[in-house]
């Protein structure tokens, strides 16, 4: 019986939810992320724009429900610059929603949000320093398995 023994390359495959590349870019994943993120995101629209919800529960439907989508497994991600502006545009939209515009009390016009703004309601760290906090959690795990664990 003859056996072949070939394999297909492949420029990028979906392994345990993660898309790996060839050219070992992470860029893929995380618009892959960014893309579920928004569908999750877009499930509970009606909610986070509600006002017979709390501020602090839409909070909580954030940090529960839609950011472990987006950051499932960044804890190997290498961000750029441009990637990590991605991952706050996105958050600043979701934050948007919850705490939603802003009244001028002089003249009674509503605005967007400024950045600075969502940031001091939002006590909670931004998206891209819950990753490198999450990186470096990782790494520690790594560093204390050590020599000792057989690959």
């Amino acid at each position: 019986m003859k056996t072949d023994n070939s394999f297909e390359r492949a420029e990028g495959f979906r392994y345990l939810g993660t898309i790996l590349t060839n050219k070992n870019s992470i860029q893929e994943e995380i618009k892959s992320r960014l893309k579920l993120g928004n569908t999750c995101y877009h499930s509970v629209q009606n909610h986070l724009s509600s006002s017979l919800l709390s501020k602090n529960l839409k909070v909580k439907m954030y940090r529960t429900i839609i950011l472990p989508v987006v950051l499932c497994g960044c804890e190997t991600w290498l961000l750029t610059l441009r990637e990590e502006h991605r991952l706050r545009v996105f958050e600043n939209r979701v934050l948007r929603r919850i705490f939603g515009p802003k009244r001028d009390e002089v003249t009674g016009e509503c605005r967007k949000q400024h950045i600075e703004e969502l940031h001091d309601l939002y006590s909670s760290p931004n998206i891209v320093r819950v990753i490198k906090s999450r990186r470096m959690r990782w790494a520690g795990h790594i560093t204390r398995v050590g020599e000792s664990r057989c690959i």
